[in-house]
């Protein structure tokens, strides 16, 4: 098992620095100037993240990058640990990790800086936890784990008193994601009504809650204070706003390619697994639930990640057995492993040259690749239009990323802070009313009619390589003559999503 987190840390490391900016990953870097408790899409951690990683060295993807590949890397590692809580020997430990390792959803969330990967790693710790509790204090099963690092007692954590490493690590998700609400709940609920029951007769379960909710109150606090935005996010992602939001029938057709088709089976299996096991039932109930959740709420397909390294854990320890000693089975094994993930490799890292990019089917399934190619050349050309105008110009920017790569990469060409009524950019306010002039980058002709009396063409963004993304000939325009001062049409400019 370690050798493959080692492995898997490696390849998340060596490709990095490739490509480049995210465009999430410039709107961590922009909210992280901007420290607060809260933002109206997320809450603070992954912000605070990017801000200490910008403060080591401002210009370093693959520092940038670091956190997201210690997160993946550690889901890798919570995998085997799993395994061997089902009672797995090395054998599954290592098919258990090396699956997880091999997964679509890990290796592109481990790609990039954002609240996705550090949710997937909050929810393995957590689910690794429960099983340690199961085992420690849920009553006899089927198996009996071999020893290891989290069947001995870690200094004083034994028995119940891991329920405070859960409220623990609850608290620091939630500060992160949202999200992770849901699984919570689904597990506590599944564990209420399946069993085994005895793992809340302690009053550390009590004590755990009490910690989540004081690590999450500054969060709650920000927003209860500016009229819960967090709702209206969600609504907006529930209503397709999102690039990566998901139909119905895709969101269904999804969960068979967040961990690849080939390892299907093998999760499959581990969900009949938890499901036919007392000790384990609730896992199984708890994805049910959040399926169901999902799909009927209109969440996106990988918000169900974070279930799938305890279906793969669970189903390795068996398969593993049945493999035995017999090397045939091992090789075919791995053998599909590894195409699992190449596969996965080619499709959600940056493996390919951006040159191949267009004519490959790599856009097309995997839409942050395209998100994460051409924020430099955007950059210059925004540029390049301002040189020709008078010193006092706003840039009014139609989304966060936008924004965000003028804040990153605008400081050669003088540009100066832009503006944008997406998420936490309309929190940090309009242009001044003194601007003669605004520079509007992707907005839409007939909305900008609305607050600008005057408003010229100034060309098209062009990424120069044909690649298909959200900026790719987004249209660029001088405004002039404003109608009312910002006071009256900034509350007008705002959009969540």
């Amino acid at each position: 098992m370690p050798i493959v987190a080692v492995l898997f840390a490696a390849v998340l490391i060596a490709c990095a620095p490739r490509y480049g900016y995210h465009r999430d990953e410039l709107y961590f870097l922009a909210a992280g100037r901007h420290p607060s408790w809260g933002y109206p899409d997320q809450p603070p951690l992954t912000p605070l993240i990017a801000k200490a990683m910008a403060v080591i060295d401002p210009d370093s993807l693959l520092l940038l990058r670091l956190p997201a590949v210690l997160a993946a890397t550690l889901v890798v590692v919570c995998a085997g640990l799993m395994a061997r809580e089902f009672g797995g020997g090395r054998g599954a430990q290592a098919l258990a990790a090396a699956t997880v390792a091999s997964a679509a959803v890990v290796m592109a969330t481990g790609h990039l800086l954002s609240t996705a990967v550090f949710d997937l790693a909050a929810w393995s710790v957590v689910s690794l936890v429960v099983l340690v509790l199961i085992r420690e204090i849920g009553g006899p099963g089927e198996v009996d784990p071999p020893a290891g690092p989290l069947r001995r007692n870690v200094l004083w954590l034994k028995g119940p008193r891991w329920w405070l490493v859960i409220g623990l690590v609850v608290g620091l998700g939630l500060q992160n994601k949202l999200l992770l609400i849901f699984p919570v709940l689904a597990l506590l609920v599944s564990l209420l009504v399946f069993g085994p029951r005895k793992l809340f007769a302690t009053k550390f379960f009590p004590m755990s809650i009490g910690l989540a909710v004081l690590l999450w109150l500054p969060y709650l606090v920000w927003q209860a204070g500016n009229g819960w935005p967090q709702w209206e996010m969600s609504r907006a992602i529930a209503g397709g706003s999102s690039g990566t939001s998901d139909s119905p029938i895709m969101f269904v057709l999804l969960q068979f390619g967040l961990i690849g088709p080939l390892l299907v089976p093998l999760w499959v299996f581990g969900l009949w697994r938890l499901a036919r096991d007392a000790r384990y039932r609730a896992f199984a109930v708890a994805y049910g639930l959040l399926f169901v959740l999902f799909l009927a709420t209109g969440g996106k397909a990988y918000y169900l990640g974070g279930m799938y390294p305890i279906l793969l854990a669970a189903g390795a320890v068996p398969f593993a057995a049945w493999l035995g000693q017999r090397r045939i089975r091992w090789a075919t094994v791995s053998f599909v492993v590894v195409l699992n993930a190449i596969s996965s490799a080619v499709l959600f890292l940056p493996v390919l040259p951006i040159s191949m990019l267009k004519d490959s089917p790599v856009l097309a399934i995997n839409y942050d690749a395209g998100e994460t190619i051409g924020w430099p050349e955007f950059t210059r050309q925004v540029g390049e239009v301002r040189a020709r105008l008078g010193s006092d110009v706003a840039i009014l920017t139609d989304n966060y990323g936008e924004a965000g790569a003028i804040e990153r990469f605008g400081a050669p060409y003088n540009l100066p802070k832009p503006h944008s009524g997406h998420n936490s950019y309309w929190w940090w306010g309009p242009p001044s009313d003194t601007a003669t002039e605004v520079l509007a980058v992707g907005i839409d002709r007939d909305e900008l009619a609305r607050a600008f009396a005057d408003v010229e063409p100034a060309g098209r963004i062009d990424n120069t390589r044909d690649i298909d993304n959200d900026e790719q000939g987004a249209p660029l325009f001088i405004c002039r003559n404003l109608r009312a001062p910002w006071s009256e049409l900034w509350p007008h400019a705002k959009h969540l999503g």
